[in-house]
C-alpha cells in the first residue's frame, strides 16, 4: 500500500508486526572519494553542498576511519571510486539491498547516473553473493533509493520525500522494488533534496526528525509519534544543517552519525538515544560533508 493519506498509512503501519526482516544490516560497503570535487549538476540541487574548499586527501581519510569504525558494527568492505564520478563516495543513492536481491536507482543528474553502470559492484552482487537485481536506472523517473526512501525494515514501512530526486512514480517503483508493506508519501519543503538529511529510522524503535525539512511536517510528526511514541527526537533547523539526521543505526544497539552532528545535539536529545538502548557513535566528516552529504549517505547497506 503506497499512500499520502496519514490515516490510511497508520491504519495499516500500526497492524504491522516487525517480522518483515532484520531491522539492520548484516553488512554495509562503501565507496572511495577517489577524484572527489564539487559536482557541479548535483550542486544544482543540493543546498548543504560547499561551494569551494574540497580537500581530496582530508576526504580520503577521514573515509578510511569511518570504514575502521564501522566494522564495529558490521563487515564492511569499500570498492574504488572514479574520478568521473565525484559524488561516488555517496552510493547509498544508486544501489540498495533486501534479502538476497540488488536494486539500482535512477538518479537525476547525468553525473550520477554514470555510477550506476559500475559492472564491479553489480557483478559483487549478483556473481559472488547470488543476488538477483532490479534495475530502475534505465526507466524516466528518478528514484534515489534510500536517500529518498527512509525504510524500518523490521515492519517494512516506507516514508518517501518527493522532490527533485524522486518524483511519485519513482516512490511507487522503489515500494515495489523493495517489497514494502506500506509507505507513506509526502513532499520535502522547497529546497531539501533528499528524505535522509531530514529523517533517520533507527533500529526500527527511534526516530530524528527535522519538521522544517518537510512541506507538511504535521501528518509526518503524527505518523511517527503513533509507531515510536517517546523514541521520536525532533531536531531544529541548525541540527539538520549540521548532518543530524543523516544519521544510521548498523547494529541494535548503536547509532552512527558524524562528529558534526553528534556535536549538534543537546545533552537531552542524547540522553534520550542512550536511554532508547542507542550508543552515540560517530567519526570526524567535515571534508566529506562539503560534498552536501554525510555519514548515512556514505553507507550502503547490505541485507
Amino acid at each position: 500500500m503506497l499512500t499520502r493519506d496519514p490515516a490510511v498509512f497508520l491504519q495499516r503501519a500500526l497492524a504491522c508486526a516487525p517480522d518483515a526482516g532484520p531491522a539492520t544490516a548484516r553488512a554495509a560497503f562503501l565507496v572511495s572519494p577517489d577524484g572527489f570535487a564539487r559536482a557541479a549538476e548535483s550542486a544544482q540541487d543540493n543546498v548543504y553542498m560547499a561551494k569551494g574548499g574540497f580537500d581530496p586527501g582530508a576526504a580520503a581519510a577521514e573515509h578510511r576511519a569511518l570504514h575502521c569504525a564501522l566494522v564495529a558494527s558490521v563487515p564492511v568492505i569499500t570498492f574504488a571510486g572514479d574520478a568521473r564520478t565525484p559524488d561516488a563516495l555517496f552510493p547509498n543513492n544508486v544501489f540498495a539491498t533486501t534479502s538476497g536481491r540488488l536494486i539500482v536507482g535512477r538518479m537525476r543528474h547525468p553525473v550520477r547516473q554514470h555510477e550506476a553502470d559500475r559492472p564491479d559492484i553489480r557483478r559483487f552482487f549478483t556473481d559472488v553473493l547470488g543476488y538477483a537485481e532490479t534495475d530502475l536506472s534505465t526507466q524516466a523517473h528518478p528514484c534515489e533509493l534510500t536517500g529518498a526512501l527512509v525504510m524500518d525494515r523490521a515492519r517494512g514501512l516506507g516514508f518517501c520525500g518527493l522532490s527533485e530526486r524522486c518524483d511519485a512514480q519513482g516512490a511507487a517503483l522503489m515500494h515495489a522494488a523493495f517489497g514494502l508493506r506500506a509507505t507513506f508519501v509526502f513532499d520535502l519543503a522547497p529546497g531539501e533534496y533528499h528524505t535522509n538529511v531530514v529523517l533517520a529510522l533507527l533500529a526500527g524503535r527511534a526516530a530524528l526528525v527535522c519538521p522544517d525539512g518537510v512541506a507538511a511536517p504535521d501528518s509526518l510528526l503524527r505518523v511517527l509519534e503513533q509507531l515510536y511514541g517517546d523514541g521520536v527526537l525532533t531536531l531544529t533547523a541548525a541540527q539538520k544543517r549540521a548532518f543530524a539526521a543523516n544519521a544510521i543505526s548498523l547494529d541494535p544497539g548503536a547509532v552512527w552519525m558524524s562528529q558534526t552532528a553528534r556535536e549538534a545535539l543537546v545533552p537531552s536529545q542524547l540522553g534520550r538515544l542512550q536511554a532508547l538502548g542507542l550508543a552515540v557513535r560517530s567519526v570526524p566528516l567535515e571534508a566529506i560533508e562539503a560534498a552536501g552529504g554525510s555519514l548515512r549517505c556514505c553507507v550502503a547497506e547490505i541485507f
